[in-house]
């Protein structure tokens, strides 16, 4: 059963990620993805922006999982992974910045809809996805 479109979120907020050296991991997403740091890097966190609507936030994953904070404790174990729309200029421009970094393009994947997928490790060993068109059916 579907959900009616009105009734069903309409973005994605935030998304976590976890990372024991918040400042390399912070670097990362700032020089190599491109994204702006709006908060930290504080011991427990780092928020950076993606869009007008959404954010990525760095946890430390021990500091994530102290109870007694204002929002409920949470955290995984193990590499994370997240996925980034961007166009052909914009993947251009990120492995250009992969290179200059030392960070290897793990996997590179085109996708019979027709979509490419370039995948690479943040400091953290997270997966790090990279999306040019369409992947998933409508």
């Amino acid at each position: 059963m579907s959900v009616p479109e009105q009734l069903a979120p309409s973005g994605l907020h935030e998304a976590v990620l976890y990372a024991d050296d918040l400042p390399a991991a912070s670097a990362f997403y700032r020089d190599v993805v491109g994204l702006r740091i709006v908060l930290g890097p504080t011991p427990m966190l780092t928020a950076l922006r993606v869009d007008a609507g959404s954010v990525v936030l760095l946890f430390d994953p021990e500091r994530a999982l102290e109870a007694g904070r204002d929002v409920p404790s949470h955290g995984t174990r193990g590499p994370g992974h997240i996925a980034f729309t961007v166009d052909d200029a914009a993947l251009t421009a990120v492995l250009g910045r992969c290179a200059a970094h030392d960070v290897p393009v793990e996997r590179e994947i085109r996708w019979e809809r027709g979509g490419r997928s370039v995948y690479v490790r943040d400091p953290a060993g997270n997966s790090v996805e990279f999306v040019v068109g369409e992947i998933w059916a409508p």
